[in-house]
């Protein structure tokens, strides 16, 4: 039987301090969202790997951002609480926890119906069910009014997510994995007024997101 609570510590100490995570809000936060509640029943004891971890495997596949990037992420977005957050490509909703344990109010977008539901369902018995759940395309965001003080993008992105920057409010940020393999890079883009700025932040990877992947082009 694993100690869940043990390989929490476990996961904060050995893969987020010494990924240059150090924000104690996030560590808290990652230190005491069940991460095990939101993988696929019966992979519990693959939940703290240093790995991304498959939690669906309909129309397309979906995973759950490596414990270290997806907290690096976190930590770059400078959540404040009571700040409105969209969660693109949430899963099961482990990002959203994270997110609401931070104080923010969540908005969590995910493309298929059947998962989305499954999110809100894990979110609720877990104690975060302020959570907004959406279903529907991960390329178009939810408007809100005002616009998001922070958008996260779970996984990997060939284009610039010009839609989402655009729900952006002022100052607001969006951080994703931008590229491919060892060509990712975690990416920050910040609003200022009409103006978006990019920096690229660390080497990451991330599983790639159908919706976000470069058309092919016309060829001769």
């Amino acid at each position: 039987m694993v100690d869940f609570s043990q390989a929490r510590r476990t996961m904060v100490d050995s893969q987020l301090r010494t990924f240059d995570v150090n924000d104690v809000p996030v560590l808290d936060a990652m230190g005491s969202v069940p991460r095990e509640r939101f993988v696929i029943p019966g992979r519990e004891e693959l939940a703290y790997i240093d790995q991304s971890i498959l939690v669906s495997d309909g129309a397309e596949r979906r995973f759950m951002v490596t414990p270290m990037v997806l907290a690096r992420m976190i930590q770059e977005l400078r959540i404040e609480p009571g700040e409105k957050v969209l969660d693109v490509a949430c899963g099961r909703g482990y990002s959203s926890a994270v997110f609401c344990e931070l104080g923010a109010k969540v908005t969590a977008l995910e493309a298929d119906a059947t998962l989305a539901q499954t999110a809100k369902q894990i979110l609720d018995e877990t104690g975060f069910g302020s959570v907004t759940v959406e279903a529907g395309p991960l390329d178009r965001g939810i408007p809100v009014e005002g616009g998001y003080n922070a958008i996260l993008i779970n996984g990997a992105v060939d284009v610039r997510p010009e839609e989402l920057l655009r729900q952006l409010a002022n100052g607001g940020r969006l951080v994703c994995v931008k590229g491919r393999g060892r060509a990712g890079r975690a990416t920050l883009y910040v609003r200022s007024d009409s103006a978006i700025s990019e920096r690229a932040l660390f080497d990451a990877a991330a599983p790639m997101l159908a919706a976000f992947e470069a058309k092919p082009g016309f060829v001769f």
